[in-house]
């Protein structure tokens, strides 16, 4: 139903504005019973799917990913539709409303997506008001990272100052510094920033009581030498994880013609185009991290056989956005079933 007659409808309108409807919608609604109608219907219980990662228990496998609902304004109406666990985020210490507008685009034809929304959000403090009132026990994940203006010398403090506001909230965190919509973000990827900004914030988790798990979040733009040399930061800064991977860079085998591309411009892609991408990144950590180190893969889901090629490829955990936008809410029972069935 969603395929034939919502997502048509819903597609007629430019996609931040029918996000900014969706997400006023899900709010009226979720002051009625119909939430519980939702989890009924749309949430698989299956003691099969259940996976433990770094001291956190996750009823199933399937999350969602960082940028769908950046504020955590919809944490109890999203928790509904059967995700394991739901990512924030990406937050910054202060309010910054991000690129100019329009800033995110459909591909259709490549079930695609192009965002430059470059990290608008209202703010970590605004972020931990809503989290306060939140009523659901799902996981939440906060992705953190650096406002605009910071330069990267002092984008530690932006980093250590979200964590230090939402460490009484979260279930772990995410040093996301990967989006390629933030300028000169991704150079916090190269090696020597990137050991010291993880150091940083794990220094910072080590003088708290009950130290949360910190994952790093990359890019599948990277070359293999730079991969490698993630591999070696992770493990000599005793980083609890890796999300593998962000949008990417490229617009290679793209099926939309290529005036429209160009016309759209800079922006980071995710979709059905990021699925082999992504699932090599995935393959490649997991022989170099070894069969234990937490793994979570994300990039071009768009069908539960491309969750369970992200898991059979090394991922622990998996996580949606594009595909639950071009898929609809009975997406992630669909993927857990698969999961359950074939795994």
């Amino acid at each position: 139903m969603y395929r034939f007659f919502v997502r048509p409808l819903l597609f007629l309108f430019p996609p931040e504005f029918i996000h900014h409807v969706t997400f006023n919608l899900l709010r009226v609604v979720g002051k009625f019973r119909v939430p519980f109608l939702f989890h009924k219907v749309f949430t698989l219980q299956n003691p099969k799917l259940e996976r433990r990662l770094f001291g956190l228990t996750f009823p199933n496998p399937v999350g969602l990913a960082a940028g769908f609902d950046k504020n955590a304004l919809l944490i109890d109406e999203l928790s509904v539709f059967g995700f394991g666990f739901i990512e924030i985020g990406t937050l910054t210490p202060r309010p910054q409303p991000g690129n100019d507008k329009p800033r995110l685009f459909r591909l259709p034809a490549d079930q695609a997506l192009i965002n430059r929304m470059g990290f608008n959000n209202d703010g970590v403090e605004e972020a931990v008001k809503h989290l306060r009132n939140r009523k659901s026990n799902v996981l939440v994940g906060g992705n953190i990272g650096k406002n605009k203006v910071t330069p990267n010398e002092k984008a530690f403090e932006d980093y250590t100052e979200c964590f230090e506001s939402l460490f009484p909230y979260v279930d772990y965190f995410v040093v996301n510094v990967s989006s390629p919509n933030t300028p000169n973000l991704r150079e916090l990827q190269e090696k020597e920033p990137l050991k010291r900004l993880l150091n940083s914030v794990k220094a910072l988790n080590q003088t708290k009581g009950n130290p949360k798990p910190i994952l790093l979040k990359i890019a599948p733009d990277l070359s293999e030498s730079q991969l490698h040399d993630v591999v070696e930061i992770l493990l000599e800064t005793k980083t609890d994880g890796v999300i593998a991977t962000n949008t990417t860079i490229s617009r290679e085998g793209l099926i939309t013609d290529a005036q429209t591309i160009s016309a759209i411009g800079l922006g980071g892609l995710s979709g059905k185009p990021l699925r082999n991408r992504a699932t090599a990144v995935i393959s490649f950590l997991r022989k170099e991290l070894g069969k234990d180190y937490p793994i979570i893969g994300v990039g071009g889901i768009m069908t539960p056989e491309d969750a369970v090629e992200k898991i059979q490829a090394g991922a622990d955990l998996i996580q949606i956005y594009t595909g639950f936008i071009y898929e609809g809410p009975g997406f992630v029972k669909r993927i857990n079933k698969a999961i359950a069935s074939r795994l």
